[in-house]
């Protein structure tokens, strides 16, 4: 066996990097979405063993729903992938480029052992340039051809030093052999074909029989005229043992898939449910169609499903000759093979193996597939094409002296092919280009024109992207996921009322009930989303929530197993304020996947819902174990904990909220929190600078802003206060709490009487029964020396809080106050808010009666307008914030590629009850109870004055 020299390696190697160069500046397109983009296999907070229960999309295999492609070690080489570059496409592409110069290296050993060092070399470039290639190579998911075919490829190269010296067998290439092909099993289906290969170049090379000679020997023993030759034994033994070894892999495959195959729709694969002969006609046919993109790849289609190969309907049809032309060839070339010993039949036979033989899952014959034609299964196949090619290139160089044409020929060829495959790989840029240049070869499947239209719609170019999906409706009218996409559109758009038309359009399309016969077996499992996405649309109208969760509940009775039907409807009966149904359509679901964060998450906002605290930290806890980085349970747990009020679960709200901003950078609402936590620890600086942080990513903040000059205020930095409360008014102009806090600094700090009683003016035109307003407002007169102004004043107030004990003694003294004023024979009022000279001290003590009762630690509650007399505010928490429920995706659309593409949407605000904690009731007491005594002291001065 001719080895591979270094030079031809290199050759090679370059060749593949100069035609695929360009794909490192592809992005994931088509089916990448779904395998890499959302394909939580790939994070490495899930555990390595999920890729070895799901299947290639990430779902689990034990779900109807799942695809049932197993390839658990490719998916491993995306998550390396993922650690390496996570999410950027580049590695994924190199990765993938730089295994098909493996492959094509491999591929020139394999030829090494049937053709001449030229030849094999003619060979081995045809297939590295081949532009049916590109597909396998720049399609990011093509990299389960790529290594099945190397492990393919070393396992048979393997096999063939089996053979010892006297037909002994070697068994340690055996052995390993049979390792190989499980591993290339693992990595895509069709590796276990290489046992047939193996045992083509058993019996037809290695042991040099032909069939004349294989039904002789048989004819002997049958006649009992001998046995069978020992050399003849050993291969049978070897046969028996490659067999056995086969049927073993294929009873673990099929445990695997437990006995299911997967559900294919008319949609996906029209011949596949369509009945005799059209079936049988349309899948002979798509043979040859096949075979002619091998040899003629000038017109290649990413999707071919749907309508873009019409089906066969009778044997009139004109194209079951091309299917006859086909069989025909195909029976000439093996029959001539199998009758001759000679090299150019060994060849021969051993590419047609090639091309056979790996092709037989895909080619809807046995069992049907989820596609119609796919160009990245033909990457095996391709290579005894490429064998055969190289033969006849052969046979013309030397055999019939056309040397110099032949290889004039070639050289046109090969360069044509390279000159294709850049070309082509162009095409994988994005989406938008892969699916336009596909309608430019098919203008009849409606998946296309979905396709461009998804494209578009990422941009967010919903009114091209709409004309898209209308063609689809056209092109196809039965096509339920084009109806879907329609729908979705005309929601994005808001058009409702035409949003709604459309999904009732998809929904009619559904498969009957046929009573007996179970439903999910005809239906696609996207297909379902029309129930989910219709239900989401008209519950944002509340007098329809029972329809939406009639929807919900009919998608369920369709199929029970079907997890997003149960997490949209808990969304809805929690928005019912029926919190108990809620909780059993989660555990429902988390039944069916007990490994999903976003249930548990869900079931943690339940939990907040029926005032089950601890349980809602519990199941926040289980779900940032299952997904560290699950970026709503961080920020809602941490909230739930600062709620709590409970000190040693402060640290863990902090880092909580720390690792929240490192996802989540640009949300001013995790900065906000970590404020409110170094508030609470009185860490003053760090509470300083994380509130300024959230205020410059959301200019306007109120809650940071307000917290933020209330943190000012505490520190004794009382001035520095008025420019943050000016900027909260001016986006907020009726902010009451800022509005207060801005007065009471007014009248305290900055002497400014006529500022503070415009503050408290403001609040009561807006709010004429805000006692603390109308309070502080008779402050500002008493300062003023308005003594029948401020008597006036008290006596409203009092008026709207008559319990309200601090005000009767308010009252009383300004009462006192001028009744002594009179008895003394001084005017009780005079111009401008001036009177006669006060004490020093007696003007000192109505201030700090007034910032005793105008301002303290602010801590907002609804419909709180309680007043004490040492508070007059309460702490403002956060407003709008992310404290937000998991919610399901609004909308799904049609198609593996499709559906799964879309990611998870956000979700809605959630409100929650805030509670105070124990002890910042008693902290409040304390504080209430030393302010009654400072009051009590103060009236004791002002009333013996």
């Amino acid at each position: 066996m001719a080895v591979v020299l270094w030079k031809e390696a290199f050759l090679l190697t370059g060749l593949v990097l100069g035609c695929f160069w360009n794909s490192l500046l592809c992005g994931f397109v088509f089916d990448d979405v779904s395998a890499i983009l959302d394909n939580k296999d790939l994070r490495p907070s899930t555990p390595i063993q999920n890729l070895f229960l799901n299947d290639f999309w990430g779902t689990p295999m034990s779900e109807e729903r799942s695809h049932k492609s197993y390839r658990p070690l490719t998916v491993l080489t995306f998550r390396l992938n993922y650690l390496l570059s996570q999410l950027t496409p580049l590695s994924y592409h190199l990765l993938n480029v730089l295994l098909h110069a493996a492959v094509c290296v491999l591929f020139l050993r394999f030829c090494r052992l049937l053709l001449d060092r030229k030849t094999s070399l003619v060979a081995a470039l045809l297939f590295a340039v081949h532009p049916v290639h590109t597909e396998a190579v720049t399609g990011v998911v093509g990299r389960a051809e790529l290594l099945s075919s190397i492990f393919l490829l070393a396992a048979f190269l393997a096999y063939t030093k089996s053979k010892g010296p006297d037909h002994a067998i070697v068994w340690t290439p055996i052995i390993l052999t049979v390792f190989l092909v499980a591993v290339a099993t693992l990595c895509k289906e069709q590796g276990i074909t290489v046992i047939g290969i193996c045992c083509v170049y058993e019996v037809f090379v290695a042991q040099g029989f032909t069939l004349p000679m294989l039904f002789e020997m048989v004819g002997q023993v049958v006649r009992g005229k001998s046995g069978f030759p020992y050399a003849v034994l050993q291969t049978l033994l070897k046969l028996v043992v490659l067999v056995i070894s086969t049927l073993l892999l294929v009873i673990v495959r099929v445990q695997v898939i437990q006995s299911q195959l997967p559900v294919f729709t008319r949609f996906d694969n029209p011949a596949a449910v369509s009945s005799t002969p059209a079936r049988q006609l349309t899948f002979n046919y798509l043979l040859p169609v096949n075979g002619w993109l091998l040899l003629n790849p000038s017109e290649l289609c990413c999707d071919w499903t749907m309508g873009t190969i019409p089906l066969v309907e009778s044997v009139l049809d004109l194209r079951n000759l091309a299917t006859l032309a086909f069989y025909v060839l195909l029976g000439t070339l093996a029959y001539h093979s199998l009758r001759h010993s000679h090299n150019s039949a060994k060849t021969v036979i051993m590419a047609l193996s090639l091309i056979v033989l790996p092709f037989i899952p895909a080619s809807n014959l046995f069992f049907p597939v989820g596609f119609v034609v796919a160009e990245r299964v033909l990457y095996v196949p391709s290579m005894g094409f490429c064998v055969l090619v190289a033969h006849g290139f052969k046979s013309l160089t030397y055999r019939w002296g056309l040397k110099k044409m032949s290889w004039l020929l070639m050289g046109i060829l090969l360069t044509a092919h390279a000159v294709k495959t850049f070309n082509r790989t162009w095409d994988w840029e994005s989406e938008y280009t892969l699916f336009t240049s596909a309608l430019k070869v098919n203008k009849n499947n409606a998946k296309l024109w979905n396709n461009v239209g998804h494209a578009l719609e990422n941009q967010h170019n919903y009114e091209r992207a709409l004309r898209y999906f209308l063609q689809a409706t056209r092109v196809q009218p039965d096509d339920i996921g084009a109806h879907m996409n329609v729908g979705r559109t005309y929601k994005n758009l808001n058009r409702s009322k035409e949003a709604e038309e459309a999904y009732l359009v998809a929904k009619s399309l559904m498969p009957q009930i046929i009573p007996g016969k179970k439903y999910a077996t005809r239906v696609a499992p996207n297909h379902l989303n029309v129930y989910i996405n219709l239900a989401n649309l008209i519950r944002a109208n509340d007098s329809r929530l029972e329809e939406a969760d009639q929807l919900y509940r009919q998608a369920i009775s369709m199929r029970p197993d079907f997890k997003q039907a149960y997490i949209s409807r808990g969304e809805l009966l929690l928005k019912m304020n029926k919190p108990n149904e809620a909780r059993d359509a989660y555990l429902r679901a988390l039944e069916l996947d007990h490994t999903n964060a976003d249930l548990w998450y869900n079931l943690a906002i339940v939990n907040i819902e029926m005032k089950e605290p601890t349980e809602a930290l519990r199941n926040f806890n289980r779900a940032l174990d299952l997904n560290p980085r699950h970026k709503l349970a961080l920020f809602n747990s941490a909230l739930l904990m600062q709620e709590s009020g409970e000190a040693k679960l402060r640290p863990e709200a902090n880092r909580r909220f720390l690792t929240y901003v490192k996802e989540e950078p640009d949300d001013a609402n995790g900065y906000f929190n970590l404020g409110m936590l170094a508030m609470d620890a009185n860490e003053n600086e760090a509470a300083e600078s994380w509130m300024r942080q959230a205020v410059r990513l959301q200019p306007g903040f109120r809650s940071a802003l307000f917290n933020l000059a209330l943190l000012y205020s505490q520190s004794q930095r009382e001035l520095e206060a008025l420019p943050v409360l000016d900027e909260l008014l001016w986006h907020h102009p009726e902010h009451v709490k800022g509005l207060i806090l801005k007065g009471d600094i007014l009248m305290n700090h900055r002497k400014d009487t006529q500022g503070a009683r415009a503050c408290f003016q403001r609040i009561l035109r807006t709010d004429p029964n805000n006692v603390q307003a109308k309070h502080n407002l008779c402050v500002v007169y008493f300062e003023e020396r308005d003594l029948p102004q401020a008597e006036h004043c008290l006596e409203e107030t009092l008026a709207m809080a008559p319990h309200e004990e601090y005000i009767r003694r308010h009252l009383a003294i300004v009462r006192g106050k001028m009744a002594a004023m009179s008895a003394a024979g001084q005017p009780v009022l005079s111009a401008g808010g001036t009177g006669l000279p006060e004490n020093q001290q007696q003007q000192q003590q109505h201030q700090q009666l007034q910032q005793q009762e105008g301002h303290g630690k602010a801590e907002e509650e609804e419909n709180d307008e309680e007043w004490r007399a040492a508070a007059a505010g309460t702490r403002e928490g956060a407003e709008n914030e992310k404290n937000l429920r998991k919610s399901s995706p609004a909308e799904s659309s049609g198609g593996p590629g499709q559906g799964q593409a879309k990611k998870l949407g956000a979700g809605q605000p959630d409100r929650r009850t805030k509670s105070k904690s124990t002890k910042e009731i008693k902290d409040i007491e304390k504080k209430r109870e030393a302010a009654l005594k400072r009051l009590e002291e103060i009236e004791r001065l002002l009333s013996s004055d």
